[in-house]
């Protein structure tokens, strides 16, 4: 019999910073708008087009918040340049 749904991931994976968690986070939305894209372009005029608009468009919200939360991570990371006087 053909396992169809793959294992998860490891319970231990290894330690990452929470910049590269966004930004692998960031890459999965991406992929995903990707898919639901190329699922409308196949089906555009299928009963399901309307639900598949509705999840990309909150995929385009995470991608939104993951991206702000992203730019957060960095800017807190940068050293502060305090002008000499």
């Amino acid at each position: 019999m053909l396992k169809i749904v793959p294992d998860p991931p490891h319970s231990n994976p290894p330690p990452q910073s929470l910049e590269d968690t966004l930004v692998q986070a960031n890459e999965h939305v991406l992929c995903a708008l990707t898919v639901g894209h190329q699922s409308l372009l196949l089906q555009a005029r299928s009963p399901g087009s309307l639900m598949m608009l509705t999840v990309m468009h909150e995929l385009e919200s995470v991608r939104t918040l993951v991206e702000y939360a992203l730019a957060q991570v960095q800017h807190r990371d940068q050293p502060e340049m305090h002008p000499q006087h």
